[in-house]
Protein backbone atom coordinates (compact mmCIF):
# COMPACT_ATOMS: atom_id res chain seq x y z
CA UNK A 1 0.00 0.00 0.00
CA UNK A 2 1.64 3.35 -1.21
CA UNK A 3 0.54 6.74 0.57
CA UNK A 4 1.14 9.97 -1.62
CA UNK A 5 0.71 13.40 -0.28
CA UNK A 6 -0.40 15.74 -2.95
CA UNK A 7 -1.29 18.96 -0.37
CA UNK A 8 -0.21 19.43 3.07
CA UNK A 9 -1.30 22.85 4.26
CA UNK A 10 -3.83 24.10 6.44
CA UNK A 11 -6.68 26.90 6.18
CA UNK A 12 -6.17 28.46 2.94
CA UNK A 13 -3.71 27.36 0.33
CA UNK A 14 -0.15 29.56 -0.07
CA UNK A 15 2.80 30.17 -2.74
CA UNK A 16 6.22 31.52 -1.91
CA UNK A 17 9.94 30.56 -2.61
CA UNK A 18 9.96 30.26 1.16
CA UNK A 19 7.33 27.39 1.05
CA UNK A 20 8.63 25.71 -1.74
CA UNK A 21 9.79 22.31 -0.65
CA UNK A 22 6.71 21.68 1.62
CA UNK A 23 3.96 22.99 -0.62
CA UNK A 24 0.86 25.41 -0.07
CA UNK A 25 -1.71 23.14 -1.65
CA UNK A 26 -4.31 22.12 1.18
CA UNK A 27 -5.45 18.74 2.50
CA UNK A 28 -5.29 15.70 0.11
CA UNK A 29 -3.81 12.40 -0.43
CA UNK A 30 -3.97 8.89 -2.24
CA UNK A 31 -3.94 5.54 -0.96
CA UNK A 32 -2.48 3.27 -3.66
CA UNK A 33 -3.97 -0.70 -3.34
CA UNK A 34 -2.61 -2.93 -5.83
CA UNK A 35 -5.78 -3.82 -8.21
CA UNK A 36 -7.70 -1.28 -6.31
CA UNK A 37 -9.60 1.82 -7.35
CA UNK A 38 -7.86 4.69 -5.66
CA UNK A 39 -8.80 6.18 -1.94
CA UNK A 40 -8.36 9.64 -1.22
CA UNK A 41 -8.85 11.80 1.66
CA UNK A 42 -9.74 14.80 1.47
CA UNK A 43 -10.66 16.90 -2.11
CA UNK A 44 -8.40 20.37 -1.06
CA UNK A 45 -6.53 22.07 -3.85
CA UNK A 46 -4.10 19.20 -3.84
CA UNK A 47 -6.48 17.07 -5.98
CA UNK A 48 -6.24 19.21 -8.89
CA UNK A 49 -2.56 18.37 -8.88
CA UNK A 50 -3.06 14.01 -8.01
CA UNK A 51 -6.25 14.83 -11.31
CA UNK A 52 -3.55 16.13 -13.78
CA UNK A 53 -1.65 12.50 -13.49
CA UNK A 54 -4.98 10.21 -14.22
CA UNK A 55 -4.98 9.31 -17.60
CA UNK A 56 -7.20 10.78 -20.06
CA UNK A 57 -7.90 7.86 -21.66
CA UNK A 58 -9.19 6.19 -18.37
CA UNK A 59 -12.63 6.72 -16.87
CA UNK A 60 -12.38 7.56 -13.20
CA UNK A 61 -13.23 5.34 -10.51
CA UNK A 62 -12.28 5.82 -7.11
CA UNK A 63 -13.36 7.01 -3.41
CA UNK A 64 -12.69 10.00 -0.71
CA UNK A 65 -12.64 9.79 3.06
CA UNK A 66 -13.32 13.58 3.63
CA UNK A 67 -12.74 15.00 7.13
CA UNK A 68 -14.60 17.67 7.14
CA UNK A 69 -17.28 20.30 5.02
CA UNK A 70 -14.19 23.75 5.60
CA UNK A 71 -13.43 24.83 2.60
CA UNK A 72 -10.03 24.05 2.68
CA UNK A 73 -11.01 20.46 2.73
CA UNK A 74 -13.15 20.56 -0.31
CA UNK A 75 -12.34 23.65 -2.73
CA UNK A 76 -10.10 21.23 -4.94
CA UNK A 77 -13.25 19.15 -6.04
CA UNK A 78 -14.72 21.19 -9.04
CA UNK A 79 -11.27 21.61 -10.46
CA UNK A 80 -10.45 18.07 -10.66
CA UNK A 81 -10.18 16.64 -14.17
CA UNK A 82 -10.99 13.19 -14.19
CA UNK A 83 -14.39 14.20 -12.61
CA UNK A 84 -14.85 16.90 -15.62
CA UNK A 85 -15.08 13.42 -18.40
CA UNK A 86 -18.07 11.17 -19.00
CA UNK A 87 -18.12 8.27 -17.29
CA UNK A 88 -16.16 9.31 -14.26
CA UNK A 89 -17.38 8.23 -10.60
CA UNK A 90 -16.41 9.33 -7.24
CA UNK A 91 -17.90 8.11 -4.56
CA UNK A 92 -17.44 10.96 -1.19
CA UNK A 93 -17.82 9.19 2.25
CA UNK A 94 -17.88 12.09 5.24
CA UNK A 95 -19.42 13.35 8.39
CA UNK A 96 -23.21 13.27 8.84
CA UNK A 97 -24.81 16.75 9.83
CA UNK A 98 -26.28 17.61 13.43
CA UNK A 99 -28.57 19.83 11.90
CA UNK A 100 -29.44 16.33 9.79
CA UNK A 101 -28.92 18.08 6.63
CA UNK A 102 -27.33 15.49 4.42
CA UNK A 103 -23.22 15.73 3.31
CA UNK A 104 -24.78 16.24 -0.56
CA UNK A 105 -27.16 19.07 0.46
CA UNK A 106 -24.02 21.09 2.07
CA UNK A 107 -21.95 20.57 -0.82
CA UNK A 108 -25.00 21.63 -3.24
CA UNK A 109 -25.30 25.01 -1.12
CA UNK A 110 -21.46 25.46 -1.16
CA UNK A 111 -20.80 24.76 -4.69
CA UNK A 112 -23.24 26.66 -6.44
CA UNK A 113 -24.21 30.29 -8.11
CA UNK A 114 -23.43 32.96 -6.41
CA UNK A 115 -20.76 31.15 -4.75
CA UNK A 116 -19.26 29.26 -7.96
CA UNK A 117 -20.28 29.12 -11.55
CA UNK A 118 -21.81 25.74 -11.43
CA UNK A 119 -23.10 23.55 -9.49
CA UNK A 120 -21.53 19.94 -8.42
CA UNK A 121 -24.50 18.46 -10.21
CA UNK A 122 -23.67 20.18 -12.97
CA UNK A 123 -19.70 17.94 -13.61
CA UNK A 124 -20.07 15.27 -16.48
CA UNK A 125 -18.60 12.71 -13.65
CA UNK A 126 -21.23 11.01 -11.08
CA UNK A 127 -20.44 12.26 -7.68
CA UNK A 128 -22.36 10.01 -4.73
CA UNK A 129 -22.11 10.82 -0.64
CA UNK A 130 -22.53 9.32 2.00
CA UNK A 131 -22.90 9.97 5.23
CA UNK A 132 -20.90 8.89 8.06
CA UNK A 133 -20.00 8.74 11.87
CA UNK A 134 -19.01 6.11 13.91
CA UNK A 135 -18.74 3.15 11.15
CA UNK A 136 -16.76 0.47 9.89
CA UNK A 137 -16.88 -0.10 6.19
CA UNK A 138 -15.48 -1.80 3.02
CA UNK A 139 -14.30 0.14 0.07
CA UNK A 140 -13.41 -2.85 -2.19
CA UNK A 141 -10.68 -5.13 -0.54
CA UNK A 142 -10.36 -1.96 2.14
CA UNK A 143 -11.48 -1.79 5.52
CA UNK A 144 -12.60 1.35 6.74
CA UNK A 145 -13.13 2.72 10.45
CA UNK A 146 -14.57 6.39 10.83
CA UNK A 147 -14.65 8.14 14.05
CA UNK A 148 -15.97 11.38 15.14
CA UNK A 149 -13.30 13.13 16.42
CA UNK A 150 -12.93 17.04 18.19
CA UNK A 151 -12.72 19.84 15.83
CA UNK A 152 -15.05 23.32 15.16
CA UNK A 153 -17.84 21.31 13.29
CA UNK A 154 -18.76 17.25 12.46
CA UNK A 155 -15.21 16.38 11.61
CA UNK A 156 -14.87 12.25 11.01
CA UNK A 157 -10.56 10.74 11.40
CA UNK A 158 -10.41 7.84 9.10
CA UNK A 159 -8.22 4.30 9.67
CA UNK A 160 -7.80 2.11 6.15
CA UNK A 161 -6.47 -1.35 6.80
CA UNK A 162 -5.40 -3.76 3.60
CA UNK A 163 -3.10 -6.83 3.99
CA UNK A 164 -1.88 -6.05 6.95
CA UNK A 165 -0.91 -2.28 6.60
CA UNK A 166 -2.54 0.31 8.37
CA UNK A 167 -2.95 4.12 8.15
CA UNK A 168 -5.02 6.97 10.41
CA UNK A 169 -6.04 10.21 9.34
CA UNK A 170 -7.20 12.75 11.31
CA UNK A 171 -6.03 16.20 9.88
CA UNK A 172 -8.19 18.34 11.64
CA UNK A 173 -8.31 17.53 15.69
CA UNK A 174 -8.85 19.88 18.40
CA UNK A 175 -6.28 19.37 21.41
CA UNK A 176 -8.51 19.31 24.43
CA UNK A 177 -6.92 22.20 26.10
CA UNK A 178 -3.17 24.38 26.90
CA UNK A 179 -1.31 21.76 28.27
CA UNK A 180 -3.74 19.45 28.21
CA UNK A 181 -3.18 16.06 26.29
CA UNK A 182 -6.35 13.81 26.86
CA UNK A 183 -7.40 11.77 24.10
CA UNK A 184 -10.53 10.87 23.29
CA UNK A 185 -11.76 7.22 22.53
CA UNK A 186 -12.67 7.81 18.89
CA UNK A 187 -8.89 9.01 18.11
CA UNK A 188 -7.51 5.82 20.47
CA UNK A 189 -9.68 3.73 18.22
CA UNK A 190 -8.34 5.38 14.75
CA UNK A 191 -4.64 5.28 16.13
CA UNK A 192 -3.80 2.05 18.07
CA UNK A 193 -0.81 0.53 16.98
CA UNK A 194 -0.86 1.65 13.29
CA UNK A 195 1.63 2.09 10.70
CA UNK A 196 1.72 5.53 9.89
CA UNK A 197 -0.89 8.11 11.72
CA UNK A 198 -1.15 11.31 9.20
CA UNK A 199 -2.06 13.91 12.47
CA UNK A 200 -2.96 17.50 12.67
CA UNK A 201 0.22 19.65 13.77
CA UNK A 202 -0.26 22.94 12.86
CA UNK A 203 0.66 24.97 16.03
CA UNK A 204 3.66 25.60 18.27
CA UNK A 205 2.86 26.06 22.13
CA UNK A 206 3.42 29.55 21.83
CA UNK A 207 0.65 29.92 19.00
CA UNK A 208 -2.05 27.17 20.38
CA UNK A 209 -2.14 29.77 23.12
CA UNK A 210 -3.61 32.17 21.46
CA UNK A 211 -5.74 29.57 18.99
CA UNK A 212 -6.66 26.95 22.03
CA UNK A 213 -10.02 27.03 20.48
CA UNK A 214 -9.73 26.76 16.64
CA UNK A 215 -9.62 23.46 16.25
CA UNK A 216 -6.19 22.48 16.08
CA UNK A 217 -3.78 21.30 17.90
CA UNK A 218 0.27 21.61 18.69
CA UNK A 219 2.98 19.44 17.36
CA UNK A 220 3.75 18.31 20.95
CA UNK A 221 0.29 16.78 20.83
CA UNK A 222 0.26 14.81 17.97
CA UNK A 223 4.19 13.10 19.11
CA UNK A 224 2.06 12.74 22.61
CA UNK A 225 -0.83 11.21 21.04
CA UNK A 226 1.15 8.34 18.25
CA UNK A 227 3.06 7.40 21.55
CA UNK A 228 0.48 7.04 23.59
CA UNK A 229 -1.60 4.85 20.62
CA UNK A 230 1.28 2.87 19.55
CA UNK A 231 1.58 4.04 16.04
CA UNK A 232 5.08 3.65 13.66
CA UNK A 233 5.44 6.47 11.88
CA UNK A 234 3.85 9.95 12.11
CA UNK A 235 3.73 12.55 9.60
CA UNK A 236 2.96 15.94 10.78
CA UNK A 237 0.04 17.66 8.60
CA UNK A 238 -2.36 20.80 7.89
CA UNK A 239 0.74 22.64 8.13
CA UNK A 240 0.18 26.39 9.09
CA UNK A 241 0.19 29.12 6.28
CA UNK A 242 2.25 30.96 8.22
CA UNK A 243 5.07 27.92 8.43
CA UNK A 244 7.61 28.19 5.91
CA UNK A 245 9.99 25.16 5.09
CA UNK A 246 12.79 26.32 7.42
CA UNK A 247 10.55 26.81 10.45
CA UNK A 248 8.63 23.20 9.50
CA UNK A 249 12.38 21.88 9.43
CA UNK A 250 12.98 23.11 12.91
CA UNK A 251 9.93 21.50 13.98
CA UNK A 252 10.13 17.91 13.06
CA UNK A 253 13.67 17.87 14.29
CA UNK A 254 12.30 18.54 17.44
CA UNK A 255 9.49 16.37 17.37
CA UNK A 256 11.50 13.75 15.92
CA UNK A 257 13.84 13.72 18.81
CA UNK A 258 10.85 13.67 21.23
CA UNK A 259 9.51 10.39 18.97
CA UNK A 260 12.44 8.84 19.17
CA UNK A 261 12.89 8.74 23.19
CA UNK A 262 9.20 6.90 22.97
CA UNK A 263 9.57 4.44 19.79
CA UNK A 264 8.17 7.27 17.09
CA UNK A 265 9.56 8.05 13.79
CA UNK A 266 8.55 11.50 13.03
CA UNK A 267 8.45 13.13 9.32
CA UNK A 268 7.06 16.14 8.29
CA UNK A 269 4.20 15.43 5.09
CA UNK A 270 5.18 17.29 1.85
CA UNK A 271 3.32 17.15 -1.46
CA UNK A 272 5.08 14.54 -3.64
CA UNK A 273 6.19 12.16 -0.73
CA UNK A 274 5.25 9.14 -1.43
CA UNK A 275 5.18 6.24 1.55
CA UNK A 276 5.41 2.43 1.21
CA UNK A 277 3.24 0.96 4.27
CA UNK A 278 3.22 -2.68 4.82
CA UNK A 279 5.19 -5.77 3.40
Amino acid sequence: MKVTFHGVRGSTPCDGDEIARYGGNTSCVSIDVPDHDPILFDLGTGLRYFGNAWPGDTPFRGSCLLSHLHWDHVQGLPFFTPILRDGARLSVYAPSQEDGCSVADVIDKTICPPLFPIRVTDLPGAITFHDTSNDEFMIGDVQVMSRLIPHVGRTCGYRVEWNGASVAYLSDHQQPGIGNFGINDGARDLCRNVDVLIHDAQYTVDEFAVKSTWGHCTVDYAVNLAAECGARTLALFHHDPTHDDDYIDRLVEIANAQGNQRGVTVIAAREGLTLAVGA
